[in-house]
């Protein structure tokens, strides 16, 4: 199953008509990130994720993460 984030970047590369090493060109990322990018890899660097996201008007942060609830033993 592809993660919505590479459907969203693989659907507005179409949609704007760019190919793969277009849209790496214009973002100052790589191809192969890209490729790893719409095929859904779990680990990308979120500097590079936003570079790409940013020619479509968007961008992702990192979400808080409650650490104490980590440490807790209980279910």
């Amino acid at each position: 199953m592809v993660s919505p984030l590479a459907a969203f970047v693989k659907q507005r590369r179409k949609l704007l008509q760019l190919s793969q090493p277009d849209l790496a060109a214009k973002a100052g990322v790589g191809l192969r990130f890209v490729r790893e990018l719409e095929q859904g890899k779990a680990t990308l660097r979120l500097d590079k994720v936003n570079l790409v996201l940013r020619l479509f008007g968007h961008e992702m942060a990192p979400a808080p993460l409650d650490r104490t609830r980590l440490l807790d033993p209980q279910p």
